[in-house]
């Protein structure tokens, strides 16, 4: 499931249309769910539950704005700004209380600027620029690595790689560099053919 993640993560950056987009990565946080339920149906439930919920949430979010941005009347732009107002509430709310009561001030740093992270990803989503979705997933994509290395995963004297966790972010900082590349790319042929 996490593999299938990766290629629908890697896939969803290259898309310029943002409800293509949004349907694209929706489908690859239906995945990402899946790989938490398997996670947890092999470890602990209780453990990955948060993460199944944060995956299908977005899901739904992005599936929501895809039904939204189909049309531009005046109904669905203020639907559109009530989903992201109440997303960002939502996540605003869960994540505090846990930020709050985690043990160390690393982690509480990390997972601060995660969370920042992850506001601004989700207002990239809702914005119609291709630039800010993809600036903004670049942040939280590094915030979300650093919190899948033992910098942020310590426990005693444990420390612990999420390697599935660090691929999937990757995936999305990679695809954000290739996006980038091909657009680059583009441009020099047309800029070449008008010379021509």
């Amino acid at each position: 499931m996490g593999v299938i993640t990766i290629c629908f993560e890697f896939a969803s950056y290259q898309i310029q249309n943002q409800r293509k987009y949004l349907l694209v990565t929706s489908i690859g946080n239906v995945f990402w769910a899946l790989m938490f339920v398997f996670l947890g149906l092999h470890v602990n439930m209780q453990s990955v539950l948060i993460m199944i919920i944060a995956a299908l949430f977005g899901t739904f979010r992005g599936l929501i704005w895809y039904w939204i941005f189909a049309k531009n009347t005046e109904k669905r732009r203020i639907a559109g700004r009530v989903v992201l107002y109440v997303s960002l509430a939502i996540v605003l709310v869960s994540t505090s209380r846990v930020i709050y009561n985690l043990p160390l001030p690393q982690q509480q740093i990390i997972q601060t600027l995660g969370l920042l992270g992850g506001m601004l990803f989700i207002i990239g989503q809702y914005l119609p620029s291709k630039h800010y979705l993809r600036a903004f997933v670049t942040f939280y994509a590094i915030m979300v690595l650093i919190g899948q290395t033992p910098l942020n995963l310590i426990d005693g004297d444990k420390t612990s790689w999420n390697v599935m966790g660090i691929l999937i972010e990757t995936a999305k900082i990679v695809s954000v560099i290739v996006f980038y590349c091909r657009m680059m790319l583009a441009k020099k042929e047309v800029a070449e053919q008008q010379q021509s």
